[in-house]
C-alpha cells in the first residue's frame, strides 16, 4: 500500500479528528447493534414456535393443543416484532429518548456539541444526555492519534485505527449487554490476517495465524475446564473470538500480555464489585472490555510488556 504524499492525512491530528467522528458513529453502533441482533433472535424464536414439526421433535410429549398454543404465541410475537419501527445504523435519525426530539446536524458535532452547545442536555426538553457519548468520542479520537504516533504515516496506522474502532464498539456492547457480536470479532481476525499477509503490520502471517489459533483455543480450554469442574458456563464464545482476533492482529507473542493484563484487571474489578457494590457472585461480569483493554495495551506497549517474562 503506497501512501506517499498522504502523510498529513496520517498525522496524529488528522487521525485524531477522524477518531472523534468514528467515535460518534460507534455510539450509534453500541446502542443499535444489540437491539438489531435481539430482534433477529426473537424473530427466529417466533418462527420456531410456529414450526409444528420442530416443536414435535423437540417436545415429543407435547399435545397438538399445546403446540397450537405455542404457535399462537409465536405468531403474536412475530406480529409485535413486525410492528416495530425500522431500525438500522442509519434509520431512524438519532433522537432524544425522553421527548423524541430529532438531533440536528449541529447538535451532533463530536465533543463540541455536547460540551459547548448542548452542555450535556437535550435542547428541546432539557433531559440530561449521558457523558458516555462524548467519552466514547474522546477515547476513540485519542486512540486514533496514539496509533498515528505509534505507527507513523504507514499502512499500520490505518490498520490499528480500524482495529481500535472494532475494539471500542465490542467493549461497550459487551459492557452493556454481555454480547460480543460476530460482526465485530470476526472482522478483527480477518483484518489481522490480511494485514499480516500484505505486510502492512510488523507481524508475519505465520505468527498471525498462530495468534488466531492459540487466542481462540486458550480461552476455550479454560472455559471447557471450568464447565467440567463447576458444571456451568464461565465464559462465552465471543471472548474466544475476540482474543483470536487480537492474536491475529498482534501475533501469538502478545497473547500472554493480553491474558495477564485482562485477567488481573478483570479479577480486581470483579472483587471490588462483589465486596463494595453488592454484585452477586453468580451474576456474570463481561470479560470483553478487559480483553479489549489488554489488547490496546499490548498494541502500544507490547515490547515493554514482553520483558515481564523470559522469552521461550
Amino acid at each position: 500500500m503506497d501512501l506517499h504524499g498522504l502523510n498529513w492525512l496520517l498525522s496524529p491530528w488528522a487521525l485524531g479528528v477522524l477518531g472523534l467522528c468514528i467515535g460518534s458513529f460507534l455510539n450509534v453502533v453500541v446502542h443499535r447493534k444489540p437491539q438489531r441482533l435481539e430482534r433477529e433472535w426473537l424473530g427466529d424464536a417466533a418462527g420456531y414456535l410456529q414450526d409444528d414439526g420442530a416443536m414435535a421433535r423437540v417436545l415429543p410429549a407435547s399435545t397438538p393443543a399445546r403446540r397450537t398454543e405455542l404457535a399462537r404465541q409465536g405468531l403474536a410475537l412475530q406480529t409485535e416484532l413486525e410492528a416495530l419501527p425500522e431500525l438500522t445504523l442509519s434509520k431512524p435519525r438519532s433522537r432524544c429518548p425522553a421527548c423524541g426530539h430529532a438531533i440536528a446536524w449541529h447538535e451532533n458535532i463530536p465533543l463540541v456539541s455536547w460540551l459547548l452547545l448542548l452542555r450535556g442536555k437535550c435542547s428541546a426538553c432539557g433531559t440530561r444526555i449521558s457523558a458516555r457519548y462524548p467519552a466514547v468520542e474522546a477515547l476513540t479520537g485519542l486512540l486514533f492519534a496514539a496509533a498515528a504516533v505509534h505507527a507513523g504515516p504507514t499502512p499500520a496506522a490505518l490498520v490499528y485505527c480500524a482495529a481500535i474502532a472494532l475494539l471500542v464498539a465490542a467493549a461497550f456492547i459487551d459492557l452493556d449487554t454481555t454480547l460480543l457480536p460476530d460482526d465485530l470479532t470476526l472482522p478483527l481476525a480477518g483484518l489481522g490476517l490480511v494485514a499480516a499477509w500484505q505486510r502492512w503490520i510488523p507481524v508475519s502471517l505465520a505468527d498471525a495465524a498462530l495468534g488466531l489459533f492459540f487466542g481462540y483455543f486458550s480461552l476455550w480450554f479454560v472455559a471447557a475446564s471450568y464447565k467440567l469442574l463447576r458444571g456451568r458456563q464461565g465464559m462465552a464464545e465471543g471472548d474466544f473470538k475476540l482474543l483470536a482476533g487480537l492474536g491475529a492482529l498482534l501475533g501469538w507473542q502478545a497473547l500472554p500480555a493480553i491474558i495477564l493484563l485482562s485477567s488481573v484487571v478483570g479479577a480486581a474489578v470483579g472483587l471490588f464489585m462483589i465486596a463494595f457494590r453488592g454484585h452477586g457472585r453468580e451474576v456474570p461480569i463481561p470479560f470483553g472490555p478487559y480483553l479489549a483493554g489488554g489488547g490496546v495495551a499490548a498494541l502500544f506497549f507490547g515490547a515493554q510488556l514482553a520483558t515481564l517474562w523470559p522469552a521461550p
